[in-house]
């Protein structure tokens, strides 16, 4: 049976387990950690305990805090954790980032502080939507959670950044748009409406397209797209090898 009664597609809340891993949003953090190994491997030399230092402070930063601190906000994907409980996940997240920020100080560059600044404003302002909400939109999506892994990966291997990188930036820029013009109708139509039909007629014929039709147009292409970014990422990482 299909939960199209669930607030995304991936999410299995109604219990403390669901509701954990929901919050998670395992898919999509599954997808932006894959820039920062994208970032990594096409920076040249793969430096393996950065990239592990990388990639654990992503997943705490924005895997964990971000996305506490997002149904902290609103509960969008309604969770019954309480605020106490979603508070600790996000401070835990930041302290795990912090603790990782502090060892990239030694292993990489000062500059790592600099980054992990940015990280924690992007990673707080925009589930909270500070700034008047000028990091919540699409842009401001996209950026957050496209480019900058992609640049944090890839600096955090050779501590520069050069043009083919900023490509990659900006590709992951654009995948991110897409994922947002496929993720925006699908949650409206999961967590605003109680039922949606769409009446198709086509050379005289009628076809009628249900709920859980509209939401595979949009949440299909999600998922392959989440897949593909990763296929990509560990092929990346198997030419490194």
């Amino acid at each position: 049976m299909r939960l199209t009664t669930q607030p995304a597609f991936y999410a299995r809340t109604g219990n403390v387990a669901g509701d954990l891993l929901t919050i998670l949003h395992l898919p999509y953090t599954a997808w932006h950690l894959s820039y920062v190994v994208i970032g990594a491997a096409v920076a040249g030399d793969l430096d393996w305990l950065r990239l592990a230092g990388t990639l654990l402070a992503f997943f705490a930063g924005t895997g964990i805090a971000a996305h506490a601190l997002d149904e902290l906000h609103g509960r969008p994907l309604t969770t019954s954790l309480s605020d106490a409980a979603l508070i600790g996940l996000a401070s835990a997240g930041l302290i795990v980032a912090a603790a990782v920020t502090i060892a990239g100080v030694w292993v990489i560059s000062p500059w790592v502080i600099a980054w992990a600044a940015a990280g924690f404003v992007l990673a707080a302002a925009y589930p909270l939507e500070w700034f008047g909400g000028r990091v919540h939109t699409d842009l401001g999506f996209a950026l957050s959670w496209g480019a900058f892994p992609v640049l944090v990966g890839a600096f955090a291997q050779t501590e520069t950044l050069t043009a083919p990188i900023i490509g990659v930036a900006l590709a992951a820029t654009l995948l991110s748009l897409v994922q947002r013009s496929l993720s925006t109708p699908a949650r409206f139509i999961r967590r605003e409406t109680d039922g949606a039909t769409v009446d198709i007629l086509r050379d005289g014929n009628r076809q009628i397209w249900t709920r859980d039709e509209l939401l595979d147009t949009w949440e299909t292409p999600l998922r392959l797209l989440t897949w593909a970014v990763i296929v990509l990422a560990v092929s990346l990482l198997l030419v490194q090898v």
